[in-house]
């Protein structure tokens, strides 16, 4: 396998949308289906390239991603494949180390998430009672504590 980041191309959205689908499907059992199928349809029409967004590609595979604005992490995902393999974590260093990114929000019932920055050294610094869309889905928004 010969992983490497590479920063986003406009040739991958229907990889990314399709890495997305799948992650979210097997990690955000949260998630209603009509919420899940109104999610999938806004990214249709996203423009990526609006955040600066990097993609982990196996050869020319994409198997996850991550999208930053400034200093936060907008969205991060991996195929399901390939989660509990450490690939996550090397996305968070290089967007930490590379891109300066030091906030995210984690869905409050996305318990894995939630552990995961935590390992890497994220708290919890405010807790919202809806999502950015208005749903009930509560965020934990998350800052990198550096010692």
């Amino acid at each position: 396998m010969n992983f490497q980041i590479k920063k986003y191309k406009r040739k991958y959205k229907n990889q990314i949308i399709s890495v997305w689908e799948k992650s979210v499907l097997a990690t955000h059992h949260f998630l209603s289906p009509t919420d899940y199928i109104e999610i999938r349809d806004l990214l249709q029409d996203y423009d990526f390239s609006i955040l600066d967004m990097f993609c982990l590609t196996d050869e020319d595979t994409i198997i996850g991603f991550i999208g930053l604005h400034n200093s936060k992490i907008e969205m991060l995902f991996l195929d399901p494949t390939y989660i509990g393999k450490g690939l996550g974590k090397q996305l968070i260093q290089f967007a930490t180390s590379k891109r300066g990114a030091t906030l995210v929000d984690v869905n409050e019932q996305n318990i894995s998430a939630k552990n995961f920055y935590e390992k890497l050294g994220f708290v919890t610094y405010e807790r919202t009672e809806k999502d950015d869309f208005g749903k009930d889905y509560p965020l934990l928004r998350m800052k990198l504590i550096t010692i």
